[in-house]
């Protein structure tokens, strides 16, 4: 893959893919693609692998995106807007990795204006994950598991409106089986006896890490899915024949259709039946230079072939030098610095148990695994069973260590937590990709209302750290002298080197520290995001003559009100502004004590956080767009400080 700034970090880096010619299919070629004489299903073939090349350039230029899992889906999705899909009709994708390829195919169709394939992951671009203001798209996707549950509510809707009967093609991936409400949904389904409904799975056998057999394995899916009263057909996903004859097969009943396909199908060395180590290493990211390079002679190759078999010889490719990516090359990494201390901590507390996801090589897991393979568990795409498990691991005398995307670990299984934290036993919860970065992924990646949700939870101490000393630091206290549960929220992107939070150490509970002085303004903050930020603004600040103070904690809802006193008394102005939603997240805690105690007597008071839903983008950009960015931090300063 591209260049590796620890583990894999899938969805949090982005791979320096800069200096590098690219290659594009323009849409006159998919126009006269699709009006070649001969056989519907070449032409289709021919279609898909135009649409892989232009997938695989917009993964590129962004530095990231899910290619895999395109790739595989991208002879399905063909084939449904070239031959089957109407106007009536509704198609969507519940897994939303497949994205770049679905949106090649769109913008190919005229779906999507053409120029998007040069603006993924971007501000103003294309969403990592599909989204609703995209044109094309039904349904946000992302967050997996609710694809037919959401037709379900279509078809209701239709029935309300007297709206034509479309139907609704869903397609779902194999390792979103494991997540519960993708079977709930099943429940009701033949009750309605709807043939509207055709559920196609993009069974490519391989989830984030590893295959799905090593994972969860899903049994008899046919079976299964019968039970539910449901048609069921089986075939090869790339054989289009194959796969046209099972949408066309009609008995009146809710349709599931099983492709078989192959993760990363058409470059053989993406393809999953290649893989060398029990992790598929294609899922997310940009290949590197050299794969990039090999992976677009395999694709034309293919595209020679079949544009022979249908007589079409003005076959073109579009160049472009994509941009460089402002990659910094001194930064420090948390989840490398977690990953040591699990490992130190296990050996002296035998009862530690980790639990992850299907996200091993994101939280940093790899090395525990393989050091302590039986106190490792991972328990797939399904948050609320490995919840619930942790908490009797913890009734029964273990130390269970959960983890996950912040964004995942704190919202569907949130029931669960609740019940473990009224049993009052200890788990230690650990989300990474905390906060609005990366934006990329787009906001059912971005995790900006954790805090809200884990810090009202009964006797759970939530923590940011900000330096790599304190994230081994924190799981420390949390595994050694926190009696109750904790929360340790990881911001997963590489943090630009500076030498004012490079060294700061876990101070007792609620203390924070200070990391620039001043006296013309005081700043509050937590997370490591926003205090490189500050201190850049503080010398923004200061070549204008203004001293700020700026101050950071890693404690998200516990607050040493005589450490707060003393560090803001004098302040002549006060903002809190955290990494997280404005609301009733950290600096609504801080405000609160503060009005509490009345500890504060400064006149002016305010807070910045993130308001309403993120932005996606490069980090620059989402920082930029929600003013937390060094620059805007330092022009709200200035204007507090001048209007005063």
């Amino acid at each position: 893959m591209g260049e590796q700034i620890t583990y894999s970090i899938s969805e949090a880096i982005e791979s320096d893919v800069s200096d590098l010619e690219l290659i594009y299919i323009e849409k006159h070629i998919f126009d006269i693609i699709r009006k070649l004489e001969g056989s519907e299903f070449l032409r289709a073939e021919l279609f898909s692998y135009a649409a892989r090349i232009n997938a695989l350039y917009m993964i590129m230029r962004a530095g990231s995106g899910h290619l895999g899992s395109s790739f595989s889906s991208l002879d399905i999705v063909s084939w449904l807007y070239l031959n089957v899909i109407k106007p009536s009709d509704r198609y969507y994708s519940s897994k939303g990795h497949d994205s770049p390829g679905l949106y090649a195919v769109h913008t190919a169709l005229g779906i999507l204006d053409f120029s998007n394939i040069h603006k993924l992951r971007r501000f103003g671009g294309l969403p990592g994950h599909p989204d609703i203001q995209t044109p094309g798209a039904f349904t946000n996707t992302g967050s997996l598991g609710m694809g037919v549950s959401k037709a379900k509510g279509f078809f209701i809707a239709d029935k309300l409106k007297k709206r034509d009967n479309g139907k609704i093609y869903v397609l779902t991936g194999d390792g979103e089986l494991q997540e519960g409400q993708f079977w709930e949904s099943l429940n009701t389904i033949s009750a309605r006896n709807d043939d509207r409904l055709v559920i196609i799975i993009d069974h490519n056998k391989v989830q984030s890490d590893k295959l799905v057999s090593k994972v969860a394995d899903l049994g008899d899916l046919e079976a299964k899915f019968r039970a539910f009263g449901l048609d069921v057909f089986r075939c090869d996903g790339h054989d289009l024949v194959a796969f046209d004859e099972m949408l066309n097969t009609n008995n009146g009943k809710p349709k599931v259709i099983i492709a078989d396909t192959i993760k990363g199908k058409g470059i053989s060395f993406m393809e999953h039946t290649s893989m060398e180590s029990e992790f598929y290493k294609y899922h997310s990211g940009a290949p590197n230079k050299e794969e990039y390079s090999l992976a677009i002679k395999e694709l034309l190759l293919q595209i020679t072939r079949l544009s022979n078999q249908l007589n079409f010889q003005q076959f073109e490719v579009s160049k472009v030098e994509i941009e460089p990516l402002t990659i910094s090359k001194t930064f420090k990494k948390l989840i490398p610095a977690y990953s040591d201390a699990i490992i130190e901590l296990a050996q002296t507390y035998p009862d530690i148990v980790a639990l992850d996801a299907d996200l091993v090589l994101d939280t940093g897991l790899i090395p525990f695994k393989e050091k302590f393979p039986e106190r490792f568990i991972e328990c797939g795409i399904a948050e609320q069973d490995m919840v619930s498990q942790a908490g009797t691991i913890a009734l029964g005398g273990g130390l269970p260590i959960v983890h996950s995307f912040a964004c995942f670990l704190t919202t569907r299984p949130l029931e669960q937590i609740y019940n473990v934290s009224t049993e009052r036993s200890k788990v230690i919860y650990v989300g990474s990709l905390a906060g609005v970065l990366p934006g990329g992924p787009g906001h059912s990646h971005q995790a900006i209302h954790d805090i809200t949700y884990m810090s009202s939870m009964p006797k759970m101490t939530s923590i940011e750290p900000i330096s790599e000393n304190q994230a081994k630091e924190a799981l420390e206290w949390a595994v050694k002298l926190n009696s109750n549960s904790t929360y340790i929220r990881l911001v997963s992107v590489p943090i630009e080197q500076c030498n004012e939070i490079d060294n700061l150490v876990l101070q007792e509970v609620g203390i924070g520290a200070v990391l620039t002085e001043g006296s013309d303004f005081t700043i509050l903050t937590c997370g490591p995001i926003l205090s490189v930020q500050l201190v850049k603004a503080s010398e923004i600040l200061k070549s204008k003559g203004i001293n700020i103070k700026v101050i950071v904690t890693p404690w998200l809802n516990e607050i040493n009100l005589k450490w707060l006193e003393e560090v803001i008394m004098d302040s002549k102005g006060l903002l809190v502004c955290e990494n997280h939603s404005s609301k009733y997240g950290f600096s609504d805690f801080i405000l609160s004590k503060i009005a509490e105690t009345g500890i504060c007597k400064v006149p002016n008071i305010f807070k910045l956080g993130v308001d309403g839903i993120p932005a996606y983008g490069r980090p620059e950009e989402v920082l930029s767009y929600h003013k937390l960015d060094a620059l805007s931090l330092a022009e709200f300063v200035l204007e507090k400080v001048e209007k005063n």
